[in-house]
């Protein structure tokens, strides 16, 4: 689940994580209330979506004035905002995060996140801050320096102390930056956080060690043990789709392709994507209707699919474990009625009852491509979309 940076800092500030001082805004005049009343005589107009490289696209502005914060405010509402996440369709920007300027010294970087090869959690830090992370690691991948954590005993000082010497913090800023990376550790850990991103981490020429940028994404698994968590959740931000897919309980990711997937299983869903592209195809979705799928589980997965125009051929591949492949069947069967279906259709299914999903099928009265195995099913819906 991802947050909006505004919403990433006010849990980083109550864990003693230092940001700038800043307030939300959703209109104009919002935005200017919240600069008067954070005083001073600079301040940052920042486009909040859930995308980086939003100062590259023009969602990122200084403003000397309140009426100039106004103005800045007017133009970004509403704004179509492109970054290199976004995608050329951008996102709609509806809310600003307004920030009173900081006199900065240096940019450096901070993220923490799971190293799924170590099981440890890593602590990174660079000294190129402000630039990508990715960039960083392809090219000097030697300015990124990283500390693992035991999770048995957990993020120390003495390894805080050593990527603040690493990041060449001196005097207060060392101690101000020791203390950023203890309280910042302490918050990934307690909100069960997956992502961590401070890019860039400013020293300020006071020696104030404040995270001028904020990305916190935390782990879906774990929502349940903090449902204040919920009211965070942004879904303008999100693909209507997946938001409907979430509501069914079904694992569902938009892709850009033509083939609409129905599997069961994370693995056995990556699997059937590849062998589309080796079949020449394009994948339209991730959807993993789940190991216990019902009827009615796989009839919302079907009408997801076919809620995506660009979808022009379904393949259904199902391998019956937990999940009867006659239950199956029957939720195709079910959707394919209750929907307009005018693109081919086709269906492997291997595993528990995979004889009677058969029958199901072709006593349906409907017409579909039954495939042995998966390269013919992929071959099948390949040449479907050529025909």
């Amino acid at each position: 689940m991802k947050i909006h940076e505004y919403q990433g800092k006010e849990i980083l500030q109550k864990f003693g994580v230092a940001t700038p001082q800043g307030g939300v805004a959703f209109s104009a005049d919002e935005a200017a209330a919240v600069a008067q009343r954070l005083g001073g005589t600079l301040w940052v107009v920042k486009a909040q979506i859930h995308a980086g490289g939003r100062g590259k696209g023009g969602g990122v502005k200084i403003a000397k004035s309140i009426d100039e914060v106004r103005s800045l405010a007017t133009q970004m509402l509403g704004m179509r905002l492109v970054t290199h996440q976004t995608g050329p369709e951008g996102k709609i920007v509806k809310r600003l995060l307004i920030e009173q300027g900081v006199n900065i010294a240096r940019e450096l970087y901070v993220g923490i996140t799971l190293d799924r090869a170590r099981a440890m959690n890593v602590v990174m830090a660079s000294t190129e801050g402000g630039v990508e992370i990715e960039k960083v690691a392809a090219e000097t991948p030697g300015k990124i320096v990283k500390e693992y954590v035991d999770p048995s005993a957990g993020f120390k000082q003495f390894q805080a102390r050593k990527l603040a010497f690493a990041l060449g913090l001196e005097g207060d800023a060392f101690k101000n930056g020791v203390k950023f990376l203890l309280a910042l550790y302490k918050a990934y850990e307690a909100t069960d956080a997956s992502l961590a991103e401070i890019n860039p981490l400013v020293v300020t020429k006071e020696g104030a060690v404040l995270a001028l940028d904020a990305k916190i994404n935390f782990d879906d698994n774990a929502l349940f043990r903090h449902p204040d968590f919920a009211a965070l959740r942004d879904l303008n931000e999100e693909e209507p789709l997946e938001i409907e897919a979430s509501k069914s309980n079904l694992n569902y990711i938009k892709l850009d392709g033509n083939v609409g997937c129905m599997v069961n299983g994370a693995g056995l869903a990556m699997a059937t994507m590849d062998i589309i592209k080796l079949a020449g195809g394009e994948p339209a979705n991730f959807l993993d209707v789940g190991g216990g799928a019902s009827a009615q589980t796989v009839e919302s997965g079907f009408k997801i699919i076919l809620a995506d125009k660009n979808v022009k051929a379904i393949l259904i591949n199902i391998f019956g474990g937990i999940v009867r492949c006659d239950r199956v069947a029957t939720g195709v069967v079910e959707a394919a009625k209750k929907v307009k279906v005018d693109i081919p259709i086709v269906i492997r299914l291997a595993g528990t009852n995979a004889d009677l999903a058969a029958e199901i099928l072709k006593n349906s009265g409907l017409s579909f491509l039954v495939a042995e195995n998966l390269k013919d099913a992929a071959e099948k819906v390949t040449n479907a979309l050529a025909a």
